[in-house]
């Protein structure tokens, strides 16, 4: 019986036949090409330490999204670059949409190792000239036995390889993302993954760590199915979570958000910050609260701590994870008043708001308390505070929601900012007295 072989699969199997050319008809620039496109045969001579997948189904991937992106690097040249795993992969091209306006090169790979990632970095990441990395990185590691100390040694070559690339060019580390113990990826293995992380990365002042792992995990440690169909990859509503919670950094970053806030602030109410730098703030002795350094026109902190930008007050997220610190307004209030400002948290952000030095909590305050009720905040955008001061007692609100009834306070003092965790924002800051 003849077989008859339609015109598309013999169109198929012509190109099939022409990818899979004996190695000694491909020309010597060809064969480096494939040679560095393709997953090494061993580990012999390979940076890095764990394990490097070699399953047929990855080796495929690894070569197909690699081949792709070789022949693209001039149009990915300067991007927001993301590196991860399946996750990443999965967050398409532009990050679904996620950040307009943004250059974005997705180099996740579905399966790979943070091995994987090291061994692809120069070709992947770095032939682009990248404007900023975007990393997440380790879960499929526990899948394949590597010890949390492995995996973070691996982060760390990584890092130590962009830094020599650009000392300057700016990192997001986020957290592992919680999963299960059926995934072979336990909330204690996780957690570890990420205080090495913490640890390795706290002298790193180019690299943001995001607390991605208290954002996703319940009261187990583990993720939820209702952000993790599967228990490792989100939906639509874990990835929408993931982009709230990089926008803050990505706007200090200056990827998003650099048009300046045109605030103008109600009849009666003076601007305590102008947008445009720290004039009428500074750093004041912890104990005595003597004014002790004014950073009038100057747009940011010696330390870069406190940053003035497009309106907004930036606390920025401590290298070593925590470090409390205030800075003041330079003048001090007596009268009854009425204080406003707006502030956005990201991810279990720690900080606060001192009112002629007493503190009211200001917090992500879902995930980082005290005030975890309320039905109004808004996780990782702008929320607003009315702090109304009568008789030296505050009565403090949050989106109309009531955190503090009668905040007792002294006759007369600044108002200050501080910072702890994470990183905070402050915008239109104003007081009718």
């Amino acid at each position: 019986m003849q077989t008859l072989i339609r015109p598309a699969a013999l169109a198929t199997l012509t190109f099939l036949c022409l990818f899979a050319l004996p190695t000694s008809r491909l020309s010597a620039d060809d064969k480096a090409d494939r040679a560095g496109i393709e997953i090494p045969a061993t580990d012999e001579g390979l940076p890095g330490s764990g394990p490097i997948r070699r399953y047929d189904w990855f080796k495929n991937l690894w070569r197909d999204r690699r081949s792709a992106w070789a022949a693209r690097v001039g149009e990915d040249h300067g991007a927001l670059v993301l590196l991860g795993d399946s996750i990443t992969q999965g967050w398409g091209d532009d990050a679904g949409g996620s950040f307009p306006g943004v250059k974005i090169a997705n180099r996740g790979i579905s399966g790979d190792t943070t091995r994987g990632m090291l061994i692809r970095l120069k070709e992947d990441v770095l032939a682009l000239q990248p404007k900023g990395v975007v990393i997440l990185m380790g879960t499929n590691d526990l899948e394949e036995n590597a010890t949390p100390e492995t995996i973070a040694g691996n982060l760390k070559l990584i890092i130590a390889a962009l830094k020599k690339h650009d000392p300057k060019l700016p990192v997001v580390v986020c957290q592992v993302f919680p999963s299960s113990e059926s995934k072979k990826r336990s909330a204690k293995d996780i957690q570890q993954i990420n205080a090495l992380y913490a640890a390795a990365l706290k002298e790193e002042k180019q690299v943001t760590v995001i607390d991605t792992w208290t954002l996703f995990a319940n009261e187990k440690g583990d993720a939820k199915e209702s952000e993790f169909p599967d228990l490792l990859h989100p939906n639509k509503e874990g990835y929408r979570k993931w982009a709230a919670a990089l926008r803050p950094v990505l706007a200090t970053l200056d990827f998003v958000e650099t048009e300046d806030d045109n605030f103008q602030p109600e009849e009666g109410f003076v601007s305590l910050f102008n947008g445009r730098d720290l004039t009428g703030w500074g750093f004041r002795v912890e104990k005595t609260q003597e004014k002790q350094e004014s950073f009038d026109d100057k747009t940011a902190s010696g330390d870069g701590r406190y940053v003035a930008k497009h309106g907004r007050l930036i606390v920025t997220t401590p290298p070593e994870g925590r470090r409390v610190q205030q800075l003041w307004t330079t003048r001090e209030f007596s009268k009854d008043c009425v204080l406003k400002l707006e502030f956005r948290a990201t991810p279990n952000a720690d900080s606060g708001v001192f009112i002629r030095r007493p503190q009211l909590q200001c917090r992500d305050y879902p995930l980082a308390g005290p005030y975890k009720n309320l039905k109004n905040y808004k996780p990782q955008d702008w929320n607003e505070l009315v702090i109304t001061v009568k008789n030296n007692v505050a009565h403090c609100t949050c989106n109309g929601e009531v955190l503090e009834e009668a905040l007792n306070l002294p006759a007369s003092g600044p108002i200050g900012l501080e910072g702890d965790r994470g990183q905070m924002e402050y915008r239109r800051i104003r007081l009718k007295e």
